[in-house]
């Protein structure tokens, strides 16, 4: 079974949903855990902040955190992972899981930090963490690690 079928599988024995936040991702994590067939009983929906204004309006990153650290942040990936339950509510009722990944996949870095610098968060109702990461080689191997770490981080913690 691939990760993203171990974390539908977890989703479905605890009754809980998930909602996924993208950066550097483009939409890849949420697209892998749809080639699992039955995914949607589980995945609510995903929502690609790119560009650091959206991760503040649609997700509701903290502004002053926007501007004092930018969007590449592990505070940006938690709050991203927070605000994307309430994004993908249906019905009023929030996602009981958010995935989150922000980071730099090159081929230049932006604010200086090193290029594969990713970090993932990740809420569940009952925890809450962020892991961080410098992946090596090129934008497409940056991106598919994170894609990765980012299955891998949300089935350990929903596991649990």
């Amino acid at each position: 079974m691939t990760d993203a079928g171990a974390l539908l599988t977890a989703l479905r024995e605890r009754g809980w949903t998930l909602g996924v936040a993208e950066s550097l991702t483009g939409g890849a994590v949420s697209a892998e855990i749809v080639t699992v067939p039955g995914a949607s009983a589980s995945l609510l929906g995903a929502v690609v902040a790119y560009a650091t204004p959206v991760k503040h309006s649609l997700l509701g990153v903290d502004a002053a955190v926007l501007d004092a650290h930018g969007p590449v942040h592990p505070d940006v990936a938690l709050q991203m992972a927070l605000g994307v339950r309430v994004a993908v509510a249906v019905d009023g009722i929030a996602a009981d899981v958010g995935l989150a990944t922000t980071g730099i996949a090159g081929p230049d870095s932006p604010d200086g930090q090193p290029v594969g610098t990713v970090h993932i968060g990740v809420v569940t109702p009952v925890r809450q963490n962020v892991r961080s990461f410098v992946f090596g080689g090129d934008r497409a191997d940056v991106r598919a690690q994170a894609v990765s770490a980012a299955i891998a981080f949300a089935r350990e913690l929903v596991a649990e």
